[in-house]
């Protein structure tokens, strides 16, 4: 199938380059057809299927199409003459983090580019001045691309109001589903009127967003995409038994040995990030730490310098986890296991992306082996555990956790717990 045969306007397809999008991928073929007409979609499909694009273009199409059916379109899309309406959205595109807003306002920009400011993308996220973002939306936008945070502060400061909105897109839906933006997400939903279009989009999907998820959607089209878990064939995912103490020296030895010339390593705080990235640069490693109390400047220099290849390792919290596109990323290591089973997908998912081979190590401790058993049976894998001469693992695995508590994985199931109240009772005389 090409993307001539999706129903979008003739002036949006001679965008698409047909040597960056030469057809379009299974995501795209069936979410656009039912976001033109409409439809609510909910989509779960791998990191790296083309999610974004797949509600790109539906959205521009609907732009396009109501700025032809102005008073002056000539049968070209044009803007009346009373102009955008002011604080006026048409389409609001939620996103968790700020890289993830960049990289989807540079795929709407560059498909708009041709209608100048025919077409207004806004792009607003936090941990830069609210100024700037403010006189950006004088006069409206027609597609806002915002983190939560910074959209509820703009809302605040009356720069904008969310009563037209026709589509709402939740991209990384998983994560803005989860706890820690349901309070911001209800928020933001309590000012969208109730009559409208939404597309909720993410890598994986989890059963405590489900119900939630279903409640905010109207008959959807749902879409899954087997591959959630990325395929051996194209990413090598290996596991590596050290102790905690001798991480640092081992990821110096697998960048030596393995010959790894880029690679991204998660860590599980920001300290772990700074500490981790000084080290190797002692060791004559370029490495920076990325996280979240980086200013918005030096978080884009620090990827900037990775992709350029000046930077050979990121020390990257779970930030980074969503949103980033690498190209050819060659490698990913767990310096810290994922606290949540699901972002091991996610983690991973930024190496062995449009059909390149990608390499993924874990390290696994004796005081985490209990979560990556729990991390494996979530992604239907069995790893061998290697040992790499002089950095074998030299403590014990402590006994399984038996109370309710600790990190993800580590809490015993609801069967747990009912075999454990069993045992108890027949020990009893």
């Amino acid at each position: 199938m090409s993307f001539n045969e999706l129903g979008l306007m003739p002036e949006l397809l001679s965008t698409l380059k047909p040597k960056i999008y030469p057809a379009p991928t299974p995501v795209q073929t069936e979410l656009i057809p039912s976001a033109l007409s409409g439809q609510d979609v909910w989509v779960t499909a791998p990191t790296g299927s083309g999610k974004t694009l797949a509600y790109a273009l539906p959205l521009i199409h609907q732009l396009l199409q109501s700025l032809a059916q102005s008073p002056q379109h000539n049968g070209h899309p044009t803007r009346s003459t009373h102009g955008r309406n002011t604080k006026e959205i048409q389409s609001l595109v939620l996103v968790p983090t700020r890289e993830l807003a960049i990289q989807v306002g540079q795929l709407f920009m560059s498909l708009t580019a041709q209608w100048g400011n025919l077409c207004k993308i806004t792009v607003v996220f936090g941990g830069v001045s609210i100024n700037p973002q403010m006189m950006g939306l004088r006069g409206g936008a027609d597609i806002l691309i915002a983190t939560p945070g910074r959209l509820l502060d703009l809302i605040d400061h009356n720069a904008l109001h969310l009563s037209k909105v026709k589509t709402l897109v939740l991209d990384e839906a998983d994560k803005l589903l989860e706890l820690g933006f349901q309070e911001e997400l209800n928020h933001i939903l309590g000012l969208l009127p109730q009559q409208r279009q939404s597309l909720f989009l993410s890598a994986t999907r989890p059963q405590s967003i489900e119900a939630l998820a279903r409640s905010l959607l109207h008959s959807p089209h749902e879409i899954q995409l087997k591959g959630e878990t990325p395929q051996p064939a194209v990413i090598e995912q290996r596991a590596i038994y050290t102790d905690t103490a001798q991480r640092t020296q081992l990821l110096k030895h697998l960048i030596k040995v393995e010959k790894l010339q880029q690679v991204l390593v998660f860590v599980a705080t920001q300290h772990s990030s700074e500490i981790v990235a000084a080290k190797l640069r002692v060791s004559g490693i370029a490495a920076e730490p990325f996280h979240g109390q980086l200013s918005q400047g030096k978080r884009q220099q620090v990827l900037a310098d990775f992709k350029a290849h000046r930077v050979k390792v990121v020390l990257a919290t779970d930030l980074a986890s969503r949103g980033l596109d690498i190209e050819k990323l060659p490698a990913v290591i767990n310096f810290d296991l994922p606290r949540s089973a699901v972002d091991y997908t996610h983690r991973i998912g930024r190496t062995g992306r449009a059909g390149e081979t990608g390499l993924a190590i874990s390290f696994v401790c004796p005081e985490t082996l209990q979560h990556w058993t729990l991390i494996e049976k979530r992604h239907a894998v069995k790893l061998t555990q290697e040992s790499i001469p002089g950095y074998e693992a030299t403590t014990e695995a402590p006994l399984p956790i038996q109370g309710a508590g600790g990190i993800k994985g580590k809490r015993p199931s609801k069967k747990d717990k009912l075999r454990q109240l069993a045992a108890a009772k027949s020990a009893k005389p």
